[in-house]
């Protein structure tokens, strides 16, 4: 789907995942193998390890960026960060949760900087209605999304894994490295925050659809 490359690309070092790459490994490698060759400067084994989770690393970049060019650049950003600190990965938990948890904080870290830029804007575009002016659902689901980066990174990331990627508590819990209850608590506090933040951005009359 995509093809990577390190920052550095004319160097030897460079990582390249795309259909038909990395066909010298085995299909019967191990992930646990492939990650200990990883850490080990192997970039053949971490090109496999790129081609079997670069979708969901992208599906992940593209509900907090909500661009696919971003989202392009926040994933393939997320596996150059991965491979450069797969050596502090300690098999403590899933390699996918600790890639995920390195993919939130990616692109929570681009969309802050880019809100303190006042670069954060709605996208895509909502089509004009051929009726008098209305704020359509899709604006207002579009807004909200925009709304979910004023929270703080924890609870940005936590509405974001749960509502945007259907990812369960349990797995958001593990990729948090907190517990569920805790988890449990910080969606409550996130959704409570939300509302605040969206009825002064959006409903700032004191009106809302409900």
């Amino acid at each position: 789907m995509f093809k990577w490359l390190s920052s550095s690309s004319q160097t030897s070092g460079a990582i390249v995942a795309c259909p038909g790459v990395a066909e010298k490994v085995s299909s019967e490698t191990s992930e646990l193998e492939l990650v200990q060759r990883s850490q080990k400067g192997d970039t053949e084994a971490f090109a496999e390890l790129v081609r079997k989770y670069q979708q969901i690393v992208f599906n992940i970049s593209y509900r907090f960026m909500r661009d696919t060019n971003l989202a392009e650049d926040m994933a393939q950003e997320s596996f150059l960060k991965a491979f450069k600190h797969i050596k502090g990965f300690r098999g403590d938990c899933a390699f996918s949760t600790w890639l995920y948890r390195v993919t939130c904080s990616v692109c929570l870290t681009e969309l802050n900087k880019r809100k303190k830029r006042a670069e954060v804007e709605l996208q895509p575009n909502t089509p004009v209605g051929s009726v008098e002016t209305k704020v359509s659902e899709y604006e207002i689901a579009e807004k909200i999304r925009k709304c979910v980066t004023s929270l703080s990174e924890r609870y940005a990331t936590v509405l974001t894994l749960y509502y945007l990627n259907g990812i369960s508590y349990e797995e958001i819990a593990e990729i948090m490295d907190i517990p569920v209850g805790t988890l449990k608590t910080w969606m409550f506090r996130a959704r409570k925050q939300l509302r605040k933040i969206v009825e002064k951005e959006i409903f700032p009359d004191g009106r809302n659809s409900s």
